[in-house]
């Protein structure tokens, strides 16, 4: 089932008027707020926003009115918040911040959204929090702020100051990683790694820092999970270094040309990939990337036929998930009655592989209803509201159920 986005409109430094959740400093300035800061011995949390940006939306409408969430933030922190873009719909109060939103966009280095940032009592940078999150995985984040062997921009002047300590180094590339510092991490990665011996990299402690080193093509990681692909295999749970490196590899590829407004010709690109790189089968990172890069520019039949490939040679490795979202991607932009069957098909067997699940049902009953078997859609919609949890937004199917007995289209 599609997803719904959340719009909530935010204000900077709103003082929500609830009695649960995270409670933004409303009416303050900046000064006032740092002033307030000092005298209540506590850190500041400022939230970064923009009105465009789904996970911003997604913090404010879901995860800071949480009670464990405001019970986390108000005891640590006095908290703002700062729109850092600019609309024809603000008012005053979001005017008189735009000043302020550019100089901490520069001052800061906010580049993407949403970004968090905390202060200390003094209004000096400790910490940042690139991205949102759930709300315990969100509160350990902002909890390393308050601790200064774990604060980002502590341990980055600790880094600076002796980039060749080992300890400071792996610290350093974690806390840059959530930090969204490329350029650090990558920076705090090789000085790991130049650190350590082959046999050292190859165990299980540093497969997440190898894996995040060897993004770069052609980097010391990248070659090192290369040239020792049984020696990564054995240690790495989650990933093959043949499946791994073949994804980066067709991924850059693929993006590059995109970027160059170049034609796409996959079979060109494996052949020139086997030509570099001949030890690394790029044929199923191929494959998989061919049905994202026709939805991506709408050729729906080339989608359909991409994705078939792939699942008749790949099928018993395609998650129901996948299989769910290319259907669904159907379903939403194509009126052709082949992509449609094609995708009803992959509806099927998304609900072979996890039968009964509301999701899947609901895609399955619309992909019906838009092929002509209204009937058929109507049960489908109506078993999947019977299989719903407390959890699931009831209101999304049973509108979709309106719709089709009413013989409206459920599609835009």
């Amino acid at each position: 089932m599609k997803k719904l986005i959340l719009i909530l409109f935010l204000i900077p430094t709103l003082l929500f008027a609830q009695s649960e959740g995270v409670k933004f400093e409303h009416g303050l300035n900046w000064n006032q707020i740092k002033e307030k800061a000092a005298k209540e011995n506590k850190f500041i949390f400022v939230d970064c926003f923009t009105t465009w940006c789904g996970p911003c939306k997604y913090m404010a409408s879901t995860i800071f009115p949480q009670a464990k969430v405001g019970d986390f933030f108000n005891a640590k922190f006095i908290n703002a918040k700062i729109q850092m873009d600019k609309t024809k719909d603000d008012n005053e109060e979001i005017k008189s911040w735009y000043a302020e939103a550019d100089r901490f966009a520069k001052d800061y280095k906010v580049k993407a959204y949403p970004t968090f940032l905390v202060f200390d009592a003094k209004g000096n940078l400790v910490h940042r929090i690139v991205g949102g999150g759930e709300a315990d995985a969100f509160i350990a984040k902002a909890q390393k702020a308050l601790d200064p062997n774990t604060q980002y921009e502590t341990l980055l002047a600790k880094f600076n100051a002796d980039p060749q300590n080992i300890s400071i180094a792996k610290a350093m590339a974690e806390a840059a990683k959530e930090a969204y510092d490329q350029e650090t991490q990558a920076k705090a990665e090789g000085v790991v790694l130049a650190s350590l011996s082959t046999d050292q990299i190859f165990k299980k402690e540093n497969v997440s820092l190898l894996l995040s080193a060897a993004k770069v093509v052609d980097s010391k990681a990248f070659n090192l999970i290369k040239d020792n692909p049984a020696k990564f295999d054995a240690v790495s749970e989650k990933v093959k270094a043949n499946d791994f490196l073949a994804q980066l590899l067709v991924s850059n590829a693929v993006n590059s040309k995109i970027q160059a407004k170049e034609a796409i010709d996959f079979t060109a690109i494996e052949k020139e990939l086997a030509q570099k790189y001949p030890t690394i089968n790029t044929e199923k990172a191929s494959l998989e990337i061919q049905p994202r890069y026709f939805s991506y520019t709408k050729n729906y039949p080339g989608l359909r036929d991409s994705f078939n490939k792939y699942i008749e040679k790949y099928g018993s490795t395609i998650t129901a998930m996948e299989l769910n979202q290319m259907a669904w991607s159907i379903f939403e932009n194509c009126d052709d009655p082949a992509c449609l069957k094609a995708a009803s098909e992959w509806s099927k067997l998304s609900l072979e592989k996890a039968k009964d699940t509301p999701m899947y049902l609901d895609t399955f009953a619309n992909l019906l209803y838009r092929l002509g078997e209204k009937d058929q859609a109507i049960k489908t919609q109506e078993k999947a509201i019977s299989l719903l949890t407390a959890n699931d937004k009831k209101e999304d199917y049973v509108a979709t159920l309106q719709k089709m007995k009413k013989g409206e289209k459920t599609w835009e």
